[in-house]
């Protein structure tokens, strides 16, 4: 794919959230907004918070001088995983003269909370948080075997199509994401690379990803 590279407070509309927000001083809104993010990447350190999920085999060059995978690598993970889920489960078409759209990877985001290396195997997680007319925006995360002595055991099914949320096999992984990102996709036409609408079985196996509102 080308890439360019606890408050009591409850407030009960959009207008008194406003009106709230302007009465507190700067430093406390800002206190509110970090905690409202930190919240937010609480909730998706989850395996919950995902629909798909995808092993991952590291591999030695991953691994940098500390001996851990290098941050620019879980990149190419979560590149990985939104592909495979396209071409699997949307019906990407990757050959630049067969395709009638390409993706163009136009944000990336990645947070790191603990390392993983080589040889372990990872999963990674996929969920879809909007579907615009040529637009998509992921939320991805990596979880990181459980701490036993055998790998998790994974078969060449789950390489090439990977499991959704509720599998058995995500009992071996960790409950916590050692990573979570976003990214955002934007897809063109590959003749023009002018936007295009997403095509409707395209957009539904996207749909199927798509995560619910935070309660």
């Amino acid at each position: 794919m080308w890439q360019l590279r606890p408050s009591s407070v409850q407030v009960s509309s959009p207008t008194m959230t406003s009106w709230v927000s302007r009465l507190l001083p700067r430093n406390g809104r800002s206190l509110a907004t970090a905690s409202e993010n930190q919240r937010a990447e609480d909730r998706h350190r989850h395996q919950e918070a995902y629909g798909y999920f995808l092993p991952i085999q590291t591999r030695w060059q991953d691994n940098d001088q500390y001996g851990h995978v290098n941050n620019v690598v879980y990149y190419s993970y979560f590149d990985t995983i939104i592909n495979q889920y396209l071409i699997r489960y949307c019906g990407l078409k990757t050959g630049l003269l067969m395709s009638p759209m390409v993706g163009f990877m136009v944000a990336n985001q990645c947070t790191f909370h603990t390392p993983v290396s080589f040889p372990q195997i990872p999963v990674a997680a996929l969920a879809v948080e909007k579907v615009g007319r040529s637009s998509v925006h992921y939320r991805l995360a990596l979880f990181p075997p459980k701490p036993t002595k055998e790998t998790p055991s994974v078969s060449h099914w789950d390489l090439s199509d990977g499991f959704f949320f509720g599998h058995p096999k995500l009992a071996h992984f960790a409950s916590l994401a050692c990573t979570t990102g976003s990214s955002v996709h934007v897809f063109v036409n590959p003749a023009t690379s002018k936007p295009v609408g997403l095509p409707e079985d395209f957009r539904r196996g996207l749909l199927r990803l798509m995560s619910p509102a935070p309660g």
